[in-house]
């Protein structure tokens, strides 16, 4: 009985051990591509398709293994076009480079 016991605890820390599983090099979100789709397909189903769409183009910037990518402000200039100089709220969501892990989502106002 204490062999069976024995054997097992081995191979639950074997299994711990060699199960974490792949992680590749450059982590799971390797560039700020992969880091835009992603922010957008988290954003959509939580502001809306047409929300999220609107503040495109999205730009990823990465400072210690986190991507953080926001939108880009629209609003009418006051002569009949749009500018990106405005008060205005943008999509800004944070994940992490190493296992793509969403660290925080919001939208300012």
């Amino acid at each position: 009985m204490r062999i069976f016991a024995l054997l097992g605890c081995f191979l639950l820390i074997v299994t711990l051990a060699f199960g974490q599983g792949y992680r590749p090099k450059e982590g799971y979100v390797p560039d700020a591509a992969t880091a835009v789709r992603i922010a957008d397909a988290v954003l959509a189903p939580v502001y809306g398709e047409k929300q999220i769409e609107s503040e495109g183009p999205f730009t990823a910037k990465l400072k210690d293994d986190v991507w953080t990518i926001s939108g880009t402000p629209r609003c009418p200039d006051g002569k009949g076009d749009i500018t990106t100089r405005c008060a205005g709220g943008v999509a800004v969501v944070e994940i992490s480079k190493t296992d793509a892990r969403v660290i925080t989502m919001i939208h300012s106002k």
